[in-house]
């Protein structure tokens, strides 16, 4: 993805965030250069990888492939290991209309996928067979705010705004925005894009960024190059 493509990305995104009433937390609104200039008090930040993500999963069709992030909250895997402190994450995202975040499943994680206003949230739900791989035999039963829905393999959960289902690790998902673009909240324990996904097709999970411009605000994945010591 070129950098202008992402800046502007941003843009949007946070006119449509803010379009619903919620308001991204002050290190949003952070330049590059304020937070190589911060770099000693943001460990948190920088450890839980907070902030901006953008991703076209390495395949260069982000209108197609692709899913804006921003992870608002997060602990850390040695925090999960111990069950004390930041136990939990919280992102807020946007999928674009048609636009599909690729089939996957996590190894530890469970979410909450919650559907905070616009179009219509559609999710291909599978389970995952005795080697971890999709099965395409078994009914799938999730949890939709506290009721228990149960449907055939690969069959389409569609979340109005409002309405959420709750993932457990193993449950393979690929989802997208339907009748327009949609504002989706997570709501999760510790969040490990490093190593806790696992896609049906091999595909990166971030992007290839060409910088054609300087950065309006860092990616996560920009956050090794730009702030290590």
């Amino acid at each position: 993805m070129k950098r202008s493509e992402i800046n502007r990305i941003m843009a949007d995104a946070r006119s449509f965030i803010e379009s619903f009433g919620f308001r991204l937390p002050p290190m949003a609104s952070w330049t590059p250069a304020e937070m190589q200039e911060r770099a000693s008090e943001i460990d948190v930040i920088l450890k839980g990888r907070l902030g901006w993500d953008i991703t076209d999963y390495g395949q260069g069709k982000f209108d197609e492939l692709g899913l804006f992030l921003f992870t608002v909250r997060n602990g850390t895997p040695e925090d999960m290991k111990s069950g004390t402190g930041k136990t939990y994450a919280e992102k807020i995202m946007i999928s674009r209309d048609r636009q599909v975040s690729p089939m996957h499943r996590h190894i530890t994680k469970t979410e909450d996928i919650i559907n905070r206003g616009g179009g219509v949230l559609a999710l291909e739900l599978f389970n995952s067979d005795e080697k971890g791989d999709i099965d395409t035999q078994t009914d799938v039963t999730v949890e939709t705010d506290g009721v228990y829905r149960t449907q055939p393999a690969g069959a389409i959960l569609k979340l109005y705004p409002g309405e959420s289902v709750t993932l457990v690790p193993g449950n393979w998902h690929a989802f997208w925005g339907e009748e327009g673009d949609v504002l989706i909240g997570e709501v999760s324990t510790v969040n490990d894009d490093l190593t806790d996904n696992i896609f049906k097709d091999p595909i990166g999970r971030f992007s290839t960024i060409e910088e054609d411009v300087p950065p309006t605000h860092l990616l996560v994945s920009d956050y090794d190059e730009w702030l290590s010591p």
